[in-house]
């Protein structure tokens, strides 16, 4: 009974074990079952992981094994298959190629990826996404065109490319997504039409193209979207007239089609009416000609009315409707009539509670400032009545306007005195006044303005003292008191206002006393104008400290005792007035060392002694010495007197320098002698220690180097030239890609040009001169010489690649845009600057060109080829002239014009050549183009022009748009990009002078250039 007990319990835990195991292996099944409906998914997204970077956030860190990929961070699944639908990774600051494999992800719905730092081009494999519906990949940094492929994801709803630098049309295929609701591609390079297909789109309700390169006229066909409620085309290059079914799109609520082309002879009378929901009409910086609908008052939801910079005339309608109006922008128009009642329209705005921005300047607005102006909604932030015919005083009642930032009243007829309710304006930082008729004094109450950046009183009739209240605007940068009566001293807290940069400037007034020594404090100032006061006494040589001056004007003054020498310590001084004062003494001959210097002003002094004859004082047109009689010497156009020249002193010289010559010849004979006796014997151990230039670098075999190329494969070739070929390679055991550059030993001079490159590259390292990783000399498969050398590969090509792409080639509409030439130029101007001074020996390159200078991934410069190169220490002591060394020193139109004649090679050859690359990058043309010919070059085409006319010859594709405006676009950015255009030019200039001497040196135009750039780029762009 027991034994049958125990072989019933056997049997029954069998059966059980076998159940498990079965139920084990179904489960097995089943999860496998479930995961390979989602493994593409799995290894897509490993994929996608793969080609990011750089992860600073590590938002991709639960991205593994440890999970399953539904549970990752920023991925969403489908509940019933457990598909990936949704990629969402905004902002983490991601940065890598977007993987193709993402196209492997077919059932995703939403790929959400702003605000990275995604790079290269759109994968085309996107377009396998059938079941997308919403695609945004804006604010990254991806290229090329908008894939062709992406018009396949039919169910597309949001797609927005924006902020990018996409190039290419719009592909006309996007009509084929009819369900596209929003559209975003603004901020791009974008060219060519909108497609006609797009007004077929009855879905779309939004469409910004806005910032592009886009052109042509908007169709009558815009009318059939009758779903579009945002409309931005601002910035392009549209021309012709809105149509008039543009006017029929009810449902639109936002326009902006600011700075085209746009003009029409007149607005609809009823265009308001037939856009009921209108909330923004932005059409500013167009060339229309229309007085304003007077149907703008059923547009009751209006928050935005901009039109200015256009040619509108006439009244202005009642706006008090506009309840939620907040920025109202008439400017630069031709509105008014200069007549009392041009102003009446500002009671309406009374009912404007929201309003924040009252824009009116550059008008014809006549008449009173009516008391309404103070009744307007407190919200109020920027009140712009400058450059119109307004007259009368100015209400103190403005003073409620507390959250005021800017309130320019300038150009107009205001009598009476500054408000002392001005004090109020806690937030306030810019404050116009200027060029009116204002008289009394500045009152203390300004003291509170803690946030003034920028304050101009000039021209009116202000008196009395400048008052010390001024030391609290200790963030002003721009100070202009200048065509006043103001008396008394300059006060020592204007010299504690560090923060002055762009200008200071107290001109025509009735100061008087000293220029303090405390004007050493600002360092920082560009411009500092005090002429025509009544100051005296002599320049403190502090004024040498204000490192940061462009523009120095003290004329008219009664200053003496001598010019400071401490002024040639301004190396950034372009001009200089110290005219019409009591000046002594001599003209300090630093001055001659301001390469820049381009003005300079000392008539009507008491100087004496020898004007020098270099740098500004080789241009009479330039330099201005009248009234003083004891000058004299300078260039022949002063027709100033020879200097007086004491014949026994002149006697004394002769015999001094007689004795000093004998000297020298026996000495150098006998050093002659111990030279050749020395140089004979090293001669030999020189030869071969030029000869094994690259002990320190490893070597490769001709076999590695075959292979790396597939046998030196014409598909791998990446460029040629008379000293041999480039071939891309790949370094298998090192899995390293690589360029290798192949020497033509059958050309003259290939195995020195072999040794120079190699005696250059082997010992010097910088970020800006492509790096050497070894070199190969050997016997090829025939027995015959070879020697190659092996870079890093620059995957981004050579610079003449970027700026004069080939017909029809891939690269053709690759641009380079104006950031990145100021930061090619600055590389390539750290490279020569290594060179020259930073080495154990000088090398001079002897062949800068665009060619030679290659691209990495980052677009950082590298300069190469340095089989011309010289080391001037060693060919100094040489018996050679540098002269007689390798062939052709350079390369028609970079080389300068005294290797032509057989001068040796100097440092200053290269800066001619950085000087005409400079003028190259700037224009677009090379030096070797046909209209450089019969005695034109690039230096006098850029000189001719420069600086008033550079804009005509600028490369169209460096120019943003807003320098091709009118001069009315006057914005900051405008002003900065052309002073910097200007400065960028005179570099080139002064790199590129016929004659040597006349040149720069690669230190102070390496210097300028860090400024240019801090300035520029500190600026915002």
């Amino acid at each position: 009974m027991a034994f049958a007990s125990l072989s019933q319990f056997c049997s029954i835990y069998l059966q059980a074990i076998i159940s498990l195991c079965v139920n084990l292996i179904w489960l097995q099944n089943i999860s496998a079952a479930s995961a390979s409906g989602n493994e593409t998914d799995y290894m897509a997204l490993l994929k996608f992981k793969e080609s990011i970077a750089n992860d600073p956030f590590e938002a991709l860190s639960s991205w593994n094994s440890s999970s399953h990929l539904c549970n990752w961070h920023g991925i969403t699944c489908s509940q019933k298959h457990q598909r990936v639908i949704e990629l969402r990774l905004p902002g983490y600051h991601l940065r890598g190629v977007l993987s193709p494999h993402v196209g492997n992800l077919s059932f995703l719905r939403n790929l959400y990826l702003p605000n990275n730092s995604f790079y290269g081009e759109i994968p085309p494999e996107l377009g396998h996404l059938f079941r997308l519906q919403k695609l945004s990949l804006r604010n990254n940094m991806l290229t090329g065109e908008i894939p062709l492929s992406l018009t396949n994801c039919t169910e597309l709803q949001h797609v927005n490319l924006s902020s990018n630098s996409l190039t290419g049309k719009i592909p006309f295929e996007i009509g084929s997504l009819r369900k596209l609701e929003k559209l975003n591609l603004f901020t791009n390079n974008l060219t060519g039409e909108i497609p006609a297909s797009m007004w077929n789109l009855s879905s779309l309700n939004v469409l910004s193209v806005a910032f592009n390169n886009l052109e042509g006229i908007i169709p009558e066909e815009i009318g059939h979207l009758k779903s579009l409620s945002v409309l931005s085309i601002v910035e392009n290059k549209f021309f012709g007239m809105l149509p008039y079914s543009f006017y029929n799109m009810s449902s639109l609520t936002f326009i902006s089609a600011a700075n085209n082309q746009l003009s029409r002879t007149k607005l609809p009378d009823n265009m308001f009416t037939t856009l009921p929901n209108l909330q923004s009409f932005g059409i500013g910086g167009n060339q229309i000609s229309s007085s304003i609908p007077t149907s703008i008052t059923n547009a009751t939801f209006l928050q935005l009315f901009d039109i200015g910079v256009n040619n509108f005339f006439g009244e202005v309608p009642s706006l008090g409707s506009l309840k939620d109006l907040q920025w109202l922008n008439l400017n630069y128009n031709n509105l008014g009539n200069s007549s009392n009642h041009d102003l009446d329209f500002i009671s309406s705005l009374e009912n404007c509670t929201k309003l924040e921005n009252l824009i009116l300047s550059t008008n014809r607005f006549g008449g009173l400032l009516p008391d309404s102006i103070s009744n307007l909604s407190t919200q109020l932030i920027r009140l712009y009545l400058g450059d119109n015919q307004i007259y009368g005083t100015i209400p103190e009642t403005l003073g409620r306007y507390t959250n005021l930032i800017a309130l320019v009243l300038e150009y107009n007829q205001f009598t009476g005195s500054i408000p002392a309710s001005f004090g109020k304006f806690h937030e306030l930082q810019i404050l116009g006044l200027g060029r009116n008729q204002l008289s009394g004094e500045i009152p203390a109450s300004l003291a509170n303005l803690s946030q003034l950046v920028q304050l101009s009183f000039s021209q009116n009739m202000l008196e009395g003292k400048i008052p010390p209240v001024i030391e609290s605007w200790q963030n002003i940068v721009f100070l202009d008191l200048s065509e006043n009566n103001l008396s008394g001293a300059i006060p020592l807290q204007v010299f504690s206002l560090f923060s002055l940069s762009t200008l200071l400037n107290l001109s025509h007034n009735s100061l008087n006393g000293s220029l303090p020594i405390e004007v050493g404090k600002l360092k920082n100032i560009g411009t500092f104008d005090i002429s025509e006061n009544y100051l005296s006494g002599e320049i403190p040589r502090t004024i040498g400290d204000c490192t940061s001056l462009e523009y120095l004007s003290l004329q008219g003054n009664s200053f003496n005792g001598s010019m400071p020498p401490s002024l040639a310590s301004l190396k950034g001084l372009k001009y200089l007035d110290l005219s019409h004062n009591n000046l002594s003494g001599s003209i300090p001959k630093g001055l001659q060392n301001i390469s820049i210097l381009e003005y300079l002003n000392v008539s009507f002094n008491a100087l004496d002694g020898e004007v020098p004859t270099d740098g500004v004082f080789k241009n009479a047109s330039a330099i201005f010495v009248a009234g003083n009689y004891k000058l004299c010497g300078g260039i022949y156009e002063l027709h100033l007197p020879p200097c007086p020249f004491n014949i026994r002193t002149k006697s004394k010289h002769l015999h001094l320098k007689l004795l000093v010559i004998i000297i020298c010849v026996a000495v150098c004979l006998v050093l002659a002698s111990i030279s050749a006796i020395y140089w004979w014997r090293k001669r030999n151990r020189i030869l071969s220690s030029t000869s094994q230039p690259i002990d320190q670098l490893s070597k490769l075999s001709y076999q590695r180097l075959h292979s790396a190329t597939e046998g030196f494969s014409s598909k791998n070739l990446i460029g040629y030239g008379s000293s041999g070929f480039v071939y891309k390679g790949m370094l298998q055991s090192e899995d390293k890609v690589v360029a290798i550059k192949v020497l033509n030993l059958q050309k003259k001079g290939a195995h020195k040009s072999f040794i120079s490159e190699c005696n250059a590259l082997k010992n010097i390292r910088h970020r800006n001169l492509v790096k050497v990783l070894t070199c190969c000399s050997s016997l090829d498969y025939k027995g015959q010489e070879f020697k190659a050398l092996v870079f890093e590969y620059m995957s981004n090509g050579s610079l003449e690649e970027w700026l004069h792409p080939s017909p029809g080639s891939i690269d053709q509409t690759r641009t380079l845009n104006f950031t990145k030439r100021l930061s090619i130029l600055n590389d390539v101007a750290c490279a020569l600057h290594y060179l020259h001074y930073e080495c154990e020996k000088t090398i001079v390159h002897c062949d800068l060109k665009p060619s030679n200078i290659l691209l990495d991934d980052d677009m950082v410069a590298h300069v190469s080829d340095f089989g011309l190169a010289r080391l001037l220490s060693i060919l100094s002591g040489s018996s050679q002239k540098q002269s007689s060394t390798v062939g052709i020193k350079g390369t028609i139109g970079y080389a300068p014009p005294e290797y032509g004649m057989g001068s040796e090679v100097s440092t200053q050859g290269d800066v001619y050549s950085f000087g005409i690359l400079v003028l190259e990058m700037l224009t677009g043309k090379r030096p070797t183009e046909e209209m450089f010919k019969d005695g034109h070059n690039l230096h006098n085409y850029a000189k001719t022009a420069y600086p008033d006319n550079i804009v005509d010859i600028v490369d169209s594709a460096l120019l943003s748009k807003e320098i091709k405006q009118t001069a009315t676009a006057r914005s900051e950015k405008i002003n900065m990009e052309n002073q910097t255009l200007i400065s960028l030019f005179s570099i080139g200039l002064a790199c590129s002078e016929e004659t040597p001497k006349e040149r720069a040196n690669m230190m102070n135009t390496t210097r300028r250039l860090n400024l240019i750039t801090t300035a520029f780029c500190g600026h915002g762009n």
